[in-house]
């Protein structure tokens, strides 16, 4: 009976390069197919949209999710490493789809994020997801969603709407206290959290729009300065 060859140096080099080379282009051309789809609504359907009014709703696009599209890479990367990172950028639904699942494969495999095992649980993690919520999406929405809504009473509609979305997000903050055990962080996170909703946003409603990535940077800096810093880094766990 033959056994697979354990991946050595080498392989993880030219999965690197691989990654290197293909994740670029794979998000080039999501980027240009879906910029090319809005350059034909404004310039190619007799709108009338003139450049300033295009630059006035990019600077505003800009104004809200500039800030956010620094902060989301930097908050996913250690969990999900480079090349899953492609990948769930390219599909979406990361914080509520794809980085659920990787963290949930990680813990049950018990393999802490930012080892490079931890990058190919994550990549698997997030293949399995998309194959999951493809095969339900077609089934689920494409084929029964009409007859499937029609059968729920308005009431259940709409306390689905006001408490799923918080409770994928509670169930998310969970695994990852649970699966980082990083007791000083979490506190750290929970009290930064907490002042920047009930103490700087009332003070400052202004801030409301990027009360997140001020959450997230205050709590990056916070943790690393008050970090135990006679502890040592765990060591990478072997791909053997």
């Amino acid at each position: 009976m033959s056994t697979s060859s354990p991946v050595t140096t080498g392989d993880l080099s030219r999965f690197d390069r691989t990654t290197s080379i293909w994740g670029p282009i794979t998000m080039g051309a999501g980027f240009l197919v879906s910029l090319a789809a809005a350059l034909y609504v404004v310039f190619g359907t007799g709108l009338g949209i003139t450049g300033a009014e295009l630059w006035t709703a990019v600077g505003a696009v800009l104004a809200t999710f500039a800030i956010i599209a620094v902060i989301e890479p930097i908050s996913y990367y250690p969990i999900l490493g480079r090349s899953a990172m492609y990948q769930a950028f390219m599909i979406g639904n990361i914080s509520n789809k794809l980085l659920p699942a990787a963290i949930v494969a990680q813990a049950n495999l018990d393999e802490k994020p930012g080892s490079r095992r931890a990058e190919l649980i994550a990549g698997s993690a997030i293949i399995g997801a998309v194959i999951v919520h493809l095969t339900t999406l077609v089934i689920l929405v494409g084929a029964l969603g009409t007859w499937l809504v029609s059968l729920l009473p308005p009431e259940l509609i709409a306390v689905a709407r006001a408490y799923i979305l918080p409770a994928v997000f509670g169930a998310v903050v969970l695994q990852l206290i649970v699966s980082m055990k990083a007791v000083r962080t979490t506190i750290i996170a929970i009290i930064v959290a907490v002042l920047v909703d009930f103490v700087l946003i009332p003070l400052v409603p202004s801030l409301m729009y990027v009360a997140t990535a001020i959450a997230v940077v205050a709590t990056i800096l916070l943790a690393w300065f008050l970090r135990d810093k006679k502890a040592t880094a765990p060591a990478e766990v072997s791909l053997d």
